[in-house]
């Protein structure tokens, strides 16, 4: 929020927990216009999935007026065969979004990366920065339809300006590609000199599970690495057409995410 107010000194910043009642609430209740972005990606404990991500949005729309128009960002793992906390919790949002009767549109990314990202390509590029030997697990065979924040941003703009409503939109990368030649590609981006070793998916979940014993708040959980090894294809709708969004090629967008002079830092 720090960075945001400082790239953004016109827009006003609050620091709050939607799954607890606050004064954040009257903000939303004058709002014509929602973007609910909010959710609890990884970690360790149940409640903080069902807080975050269900309480949360429970909590946002009993304060948002009834004509209040919402583009909600849901997930591409509503329709995954993953079976975790993330999974169960976004699907319930969801459908807590679509039967609020509030006029809506949803949209279901799957894997995003971009600036600011500390999850999922930015973590692991950090990660590769800080050692030696940057460990993949199995054969890193896994497929990935890797979506560009920036694309994304561009359908959500779209979406506040057209406002669709009772649609729901699976918005996957164009370009399917396996976990390994990812990392490859960021390892190229940052001229890292990292050695990518191949570990057994066993010891792998081991060593995360260790991990998490120390770590409250780990970066990477076994549940993630569980969704990670399924090999899943989610649905190309034609969101370029659909919004009027050119997708950015893969090689571009990584590379401005990596290497843009202000951002990538």
């Amino acid at each position: 929020l720090a960075i945001a107010e400082k790239l953004h000194p016109g827009a006003n910043f609050i620091q709050a927990n939607l799954a607890d009642p606050g004064d954040w609430q009257y903000l939303v209740r004058d709002a014509e216009l929602l973007v609910m972005l909010h959710a609890q990606i990884g970690g360790i404990a149940s409640e903080d999935f069902y807080r975050n991500n269900v309480v949360a949005t429970q909590n946002v729309l009993a304060a948002a007026a009834a004509s209040c128009y919402i583009v909600h960002v849901s997930s591409s793992v509503t329709e995954s065969a993953a079976s975790d906390d993330y999974t169960s919790t976004k699907t319930l949002q969801e459908e807590i979004v679509v039967e609020s009767g509030r006029p809506a549109t949803v949209l279901r990314p799957t894997l995003m990366f971009g600036w600011f990202d500390r999850k999922h390509f930015g973590w692991l590029s950090q990660f590769m920065s800080k050692t030696p030997v940057f460990p993949i697990p199995g054969n890193g065979k896994y497929l990935r339809q890797p979506l560009y924040a920036g694309d994304f941003c561009d359908i959500i703009l779209s979406c506040m300006e057209n406002r669709p409503v009772g649609q729901s939109f699976n918005i996957s990368g164009k370009e399917k590609i396996d976990y390994v030649d990812i990392i490859r590609k960021i390892k190229a981006a940052n001229n890292s000199a990292a050695l990518l070793v191949r570990l057994p998916y066993w010891l792998f979940y081991t060593l995360l599970a260790v991990y998490a014993l120390f770590d409250r708040d780990p970066p990477f959980t076994t549940s993630q690495l569980k969704a990670l090894v399924i090999d899943e294809v989610f649905e190309d709708i034609d969101w370029e057409g659909i919004f009027g969004i050119p997708a950015t090629p893969l090689d571009q967008a990584i590379a401005e995410t990596f290497n843009h002079p202000v951002y990538s830092k």
